[in-house]
């Protein structure tokens, strides 16, 4: 950013489309988190184990991807700054490719496993490529501690609100019964229309984000003087940048926290339907509510940072949300829950996972506004503004929750033998408990660990402004 320009505030439509660019990742990430197994195993009839296999080793082959992007909009020079140009980039293909996904062609079962791979691979490169640039937006836009947070709940407000809409749409619209199809879950004409609207709504929704923030461009941080790099020299310097302490907890926690996120995501729907079977109404009610959540965490987030500060409002957050979360399935196997069908189970269930979900959406929203806080003492370390490294390291450990999550889920359901084409009230006790244990006990060792993580974090409001002050005198001081 230059000297001589003062950057007006940041208006509520900025951040609104800075948000709005969010709803592109939660739609994907909503789709492959909670359908896409699904559909491949259950829907098209492959095997769990081997689906989950696949698209986690998309995601190994696509992890270098991340660091590269995030590199290169760090370094881009353009007249429209560093970050636009792969924002508007991105904005075809990701849709183009999330559209295929779900649209599969009547290919043997090898095939199909390849076609996944392939497909799993581009949507998450080229969604890296919106992602990343924007998501290393937030820093640029505010320097403010409290109001990166801000920026950052809408950011998660309307990331969840797009994957929530779809899904609310899947179930209420899309996945219906009818004539070919008596159970609406199984109905792939939906899955193929979900495809098609889902994907225009990527499009949409980047397209408004990299618009509406467009106006900013002026006043981000220019890119660095033009130097010819070597590829050691790009990874020596990405190496550099991600050895800060604090960083490497901020990325082990999110890690342990993505993979619990895409286990529970992968699973819910099993859960749903056949160990409390809920039917599809009580569903489509259930995903509502996850608009109520997403409300309630952009309420919570700036909230809980202006009480306690960001690291000690993350763990507060996380000991009460990841202690509620898989307590109704680890009690049922107890048989300390109502039983299936009684009526109170659904409303019980509901508002402990509406409660829970806001206060995990808020977590998320203060953990990454955490990271906006080392881009300055990073720069004090190293000279150089990073904010693409680091938001493309926490991409990777986003895109790990549909990898190494959907890989554990489908190891749980391949172990709980689940069977193809499942009617609910139909599936064996014993592979229900196995689900449930694997649900519940899963996730409570994944939170642990990330909690663990978390408390390795140094940076406070104080340094924050410390690490400010620090580079407005380098940069104020004579050549």
């Amino acid at each position: 950013m230059s000297e001589a320009v003062t950057p007006p505030p940041i208006g509520i439509g900025t951040k609104i489309a800075y948000g709005i660019g969010a709803a592109a990742y939660g739609v994907k990430d909503a789709g492959f988190a909670y359908f896409l197994l699904f559909f491949y195993t259950v829907v098209m009839g492959l095997e769990p184990g081997l689906v989950g296999l696949v698209i986690f080793l998309a995601l190994v082959l696509d992890a270098f991807s991340d660091p590269i992007v995030g590199y290169m909009s760090d370094n881009w020079r353009s007249k429209w700054g560093r970050r636009h140009p792969f924002m508007y980039a991105a904005a075809v293909p990701v849709a183009v490719s999330f559209f295929l996904i779900w649209n599969p062609p009547d290919w043997s079962d090898g095939a199909l496993l390849a076609y996944i791979l392939v497909l799993a691979v581009l949507i998450r490169t080229f969604i890296t490529f919106f992602e990343t640039p924007s998501s290393a937006l937030l820093p640029e836009l505010s320097q403010d501690y409290y109001e990166r947070t801000s920026l950052q709940a809408y950011r998660l407000y309307f990331g969840w609100t797009g994957g929530s809409l779809m899904s609310i749409m899947m179930f209420g619209l899309l996945l219906k019964p009818n004539a070919e199809y008596s159970i609406g879950m199984l109905n792939r004409d939906g899955y193929a229309l979900y495809g098609i609207i889902s994907s225009l709504l990527i499009f949409a929704s980047i397209m408004i984000s990299a618009v509406g923030t467009h106006s900013r461009i002026p006043y981000l941080r220019e890119p660095p003087a033009k130097r010819k790099l070597s590829l050691g020299t790009l990874f020596k310097e990405i190496f550099e940048t991600l050895s800060e302490k604090s960083f490497f907890a901020i990325f082990v926690a999110t890690l342990f926290g993505a993979v619990a996120s895409g286990l529970y995501g992968a699973l819910s729907f099993q859960m749903l339907r056949y160990f409390w079977e809920f039917d599809e109404g009580q569903i489509f009610i259930w995903t509502v509510t996850v608009l109520l959540s997403a409300l309630g965490a952009l309420i919570i987030a700036p909230l809980m940072t202006r009480w306690l500060g960001k690291k000690h409002a993350v763990m507060a957050l996380g000991i009460v949300a990841f202690s509620i979360a898989p307590a109704p399935a680890i009690l049922r196997l107890f048989n300390l829950m109502p039983l299936n069908g009684d009526p109170i189970l659904f409303p019980l269930v509901l508002s402990i996972n509406t409660i829970d979900l806001a206060m995990i959406i808020a977590l998320q929203a203060v953990l990454y506004s955490m990271i906006a806080d080392l881009v300055e003492q990073s720069e004090l370390k190293t000279g150089r503004r990073s904010e693409g490294v680091f938001y493309a390291a926490v991409t990777f450990t986003r895109k790990s929750n549909n990898g190494f999550g959907l890989f554990v889920a489908g190891i749980v359901l391949s172990i709980a033998n689940f069977p193809e084409k499942a009617v609910p009230g139909q599936v064996p006790e014993a592979t229900l408990w196995t689900l449930g244990a694997g649900f519940g006990f899963l996730l409570l060792l994944l939170w642990g660990l990330m909690m663990a993580a978390i408390s390795f974090y140094k940076i406070d409001r104080a340094g924050h402004e410390d690490n400010l002050r620090k580079l407005a005198q380098i940069q104020s001081a004579p050549n």
